[in-house]
């Protein structure tokens, strides 16, 4: 599998998740689409199926990254 550049995957978190923040899903069609693709650009770049498992993912990718998951970590 080729694997997106950790750059690129930051971009693209940054990007969803200041969609997100703006509410982009109920938001204008031209918004809900930009985050339905940069959602789906994410998910091929991290071999994912679903948004959750893809931010998870790349975020594992970038520089920096603890190797630990605590996002199965039980609260």
């Amino acid at each position: 599998m080729l694997m997106a550049h950790p750059d690129v995957l930051k971009n693209l978190i940054e990007q969803y998740e200041t969609l997100r923040t703006l509410d982009a899903e109920n938001g204008s069609g031209e918004a809900r689409r930009r985050m339905d693709d940069i959602a789906y650009t994410l998910c091929v770049s991290t071999g994912t199926r679903d948004i959750d498992s893809a931010l998870i993912a790349a975020r594992h990718r970038l520089p920096g990254a603890r190797t630990g998951d605590d996002s199965l970590v039980a609260v």
